[in-house]
């Protein structure tokens, strides 16, 4: 019995490792969440003080911020499903080494779908990023190029 136990924890420690790395990834997620978050209040702030060319520029921005906090919160969403599924499997982990029979198909759908999930995520990551540098870039009349 306590070999299988450990056997069981030293199976169980692979999507262990998996928890974490999706933990730390929804750290990431969130604090790019924070900062979309204090950007959007700082701009709307601006907002009833601007006119003409630097209003438009300035509600363009809020609408990419905006989108950018929805492809956020979806990231976060699918991350969380994520680490949740993840747990889910250790529990079925746990009782495969106890003993219960036929759980190998649900263990084995629980990690694709958690797979499915984190890739979901990072997907939606990759999209905020490239939204993030739509925003960033610096608008051509200041580089004076001619």
């Amino acid at each position: 019995m306590q070999d299988t136990l450990v056997q069981t924890i030293q199976i169980a420690l692979a999507p262990a490792f998996l928890l974490v790395a999706t933990a730390s990834f929804l750290s990431v997620i969130a604090g790019r969440l924070a900062r979309v978050v204090d950007r959007s209040r700082h701009l709307m702030e601006l907002h009833p003080k601007t006119k003409g060319e630097e209003h438009r520029r300035l509600v363009a921005e809020l609408r990419i911020l905006d989108r950018r906090m929805d492809v956020i919160n979806w990231s976060i969403a699918l991350c969380v499903a994520c680490g949740i599924v993840v747990c889910l499997m250790v529990a079925l982990l746990f009782l495969l080494g106890s003993g219960q029979d036929g759980l190998n198909l649900p263990i084995a759908a629980s990690f694709i779908i958690a797979m499915l999930l984190l890739l979901s995520s990072l997907a939606l990551f990759l999209f905020e990023v490239r939204l993030a540098i739509r925003t960033i870039h610096v608008p051509m009349e200041l580089l004076e190029r001619q």
